[in-house]
């Protein structure tokens, strides 16, 4: 790979290229649009029709300006221009969630909502998008409340959510006589060498220290303006207020739930097994939760992994394969750690460019490998919604990880059919190492982000409250499966989830994904190449419809617990298969 960073140039050159200064002077005076066209005598048809038109433009202005701002500090946390931009930027968007919120009560007011979208074609593309937004209409704050809110939260949690960003994306580790970006001591995890593993798991809670106080106060502020938001728009509580925005209904998140209770003392028995192979007698050590098993001792380079993953996906699809290499080549991707950049790895796509653009923190294990796919599965998805109007593209979070843990399940499956015994269990192993974080830590999380919503009734959190939560958070999840004295208080500071403004119970999507992923790769199991065009249809839906229709689209009834038992008896076969594998060992 002849240059690793990810090229941005399909935004803008730089900070100085015309083009970007031209885009953000537009933005206002197209924000100015809405209540013309409202207010214009025009037929309520023609109304909609231009204010669809106005969405699609505002949107693809916003997704080069924030794409470019965001992305430049997602590598470069401390990029000067990037980060007054993006105050700047800040401002602007009160302006343009106001123009949104016109756009809504306009479409809540029209009694006959349904004959005139069906009197156009235009509208009639993007039907679901206008209803939605309609009924979410419903939800607004009062109108005269809503510019000085907006204002307010660019102090309150956007404030303390960049605060967080900067904290983290600054934050080191002092590990053996020298620094480290956290990301780096954190990808120690996977190391081959157990003193590695918990020294680093050593630092990585040292460095905590350094800013848990400051983090409590981010993490408690966000969660008290959006307890208050709750409130103004009418739901009960925040997790309503989020399967709402996503789609759902809490029948599909307490079926899921109940059957990820009934499957924990399997993971726990998988835990206990790799623990006694590690030679710990009370439970797994959270620091040997990435621990890598068996004999195998294969590494990849950044060229490997491209080769391997081009390999792997164009042997079931020659479109994706090529998509994939495309990535690689056409630089979509930046690679390694590095002081300033942000940890862990996502996927940003752009519509009107089509192409997307992937962070990962590469250090060579499998486990890089499987997170290469999975953030390609992303983009693969945001390929597959260029065929939807872009009105239709907004998705919902859990069908969001639909694309990228199929690309994991696929390329771990197909890597073990060819594998000798030593590296099948190596990659069985981390397979499980994975549905053990998207399910049972996943679990953890939600419960201890439950418990902040809780306690920030009466309080602010402190630093060591949180930490307490995070442990017995971790003790319902995972039980006797990790040892009681070695477990990880600190997990809250580093998830970048907890500390959105918009966007809380950033968790059950990732084990809907994950299980729901499972569903969708038996139906390919089933089908075989014939399945792929409804898969690649099923992609581009995301954004079309609530998630038990699109589930059902496939024959997933994502409301009834036995398909939830049904998706989760493929992990305990696979916990089944690795305690054969090790017994005795």
């Amino acid at each position: 790979m002849n240059n690793p960073t990810w090229d941005l140039s399909i935004f803008y050159q730089d900070f100085d290229d015309p083009r970007l200064t031209g885009d953000i002077q537009s933005i206002q005076p197209l924000l100015q649009k809405p209540q013309e066209i409202i207010d214009a005598n025009l037929p309520v048809v023609q109304k909609l029709e231009a204010l669809v038109d106005f969405e699609n433009q505002l949107q693809a202005t916003l997704s080069r300006v924030f794409g470019f701002v965001g992305l430049t500090l997602a590598t470069d946390n401390c990029n000067a221009r990037a980060l007054r931009m993006q105050d700047e930027l800040g401002q602007q968007m009160v302006e343009v969630k106001l123009a949104d919120s016109r756009i809504a009560r306009f479409l809540s007011t029209i009694q006959n909502l349904d004959e005139v979208i069906a009197g156009s074609e235009k509208l009639s593309s993007v039907a679901f998008a206008l209803r939605e937004t309609a009924e979410n209409a419903r939800h607004m704050v009062p109108e005269h409340m809503e510019k000085e809110l907006l204002q307010m939260s660019l102090n309150g949690a956007d404030a303390w959510s960049k605060l967080r960003d900067r904290l983290m994306g600054t934050l080191t580790c002092e590990l053996n006589g020298q620094t480290y970006p956290l990301p780096a001591v954190r990808g120690m995890a996977y190391d081959r060498d157990p003193s590695v593993r918990k020294a680093a798991y050593e630092a990585e809670l040292e460095s905590y220290k350094k800013v848990e106080t400051a983090m409590a106060y981010c993490l408690g502020c966000i969660k008290g303006e959006t307890i208050t938001l709750c409130q103004l728009r009418g739901y009960d509580d925040p997790l309503s207020m989020t399967l709402a925005q996503n789609r759902m209904d809490h029948e599909t998140l307490n079926a899921m739930w109940t059957a990820i209770r009934e499957a924990l003392p399997d993971f726990r028995r998988y835990l206990r097994r790799k623990a006694e192979l590690l030679g710990h007698a009370n439970g797994l050590p959270f620091y040997d939760l990435f621990a890598p098993m068996g004999h195998s001792s294969q590494t990849y380079t950044i060229d490997e992994a491209h080769r391997l993953l081009v390999d792997t996906f164009s042997a079931i699809s020659p479109d994706m394969g090529a998509f994939i290499d495309n990535a690689f080549q056409q630089r979509w991707i930046d690679v390694y750690p590095r002081e300033g950049k942000s940890g862990g790895a996502f996927c940003s796509g752009n519509y009107e460019a089509n192409q997307s653009r992937i962070l990962t923190n590469f250090m060579g294990s499998f486990s890089d490998v499987c997170t290469l796919a999975h953030e390609l599965g992303h983009g693969w998805h945001n390929r597959c919604m260029q065929r939807k109007p872009r009105l239709l593209t907004d998705y919902p979070m859990p069908l969001a990880e639909t694309a990228s843990i199929f690309n994991e399940e696929l390329l771990n499956r197909q890597v073990r059919k060819t594998a000798d015994d030593a590296t099948r269990l190596t990659l069985l192993e981390s397979a499980l190492q994975d549905a053990t974080q998207t399910i049972v830590d996943i679990y953890s999380r939600f419960l201890f982000e439950s418990a902040v919503f809780e306690a920030r009734k009466t309080h602010i959190p402190t630093a060591e409250e949180c930490n307490r939560m995070m442990l017995e958070a971790q003790e319902q999840a995972y039980g006797d499966g990790l040892d009681p004295e070695v477990r990880n208080s600190g997990m809250w500071v580093c998830k970048s989830h907890y500390y959105s403004p918009e966007l809380h119970f950033y968790n059950f999507p990732y084990a809907f994904g994950h299980l729901f992923a499972l569903g969708v790769y038996s139906r390919y199991q089933q089908e075989g190449a014939s399945f792929l065009p409804r898969y690649n249809e099923l992609l581009a839906s995301c954004g079309s419809d609530t998630i038990p229709n699109v589930a059902l689209s496939v024959g997933i009834d994502v409301r009834s617990v036995d398909y939830w038992r049904s998706a989760l008896q493929v992990l305990r076969d696979e916990v089944e298969e690795f305690l054969r594998l090790t017994e005795g060992k």
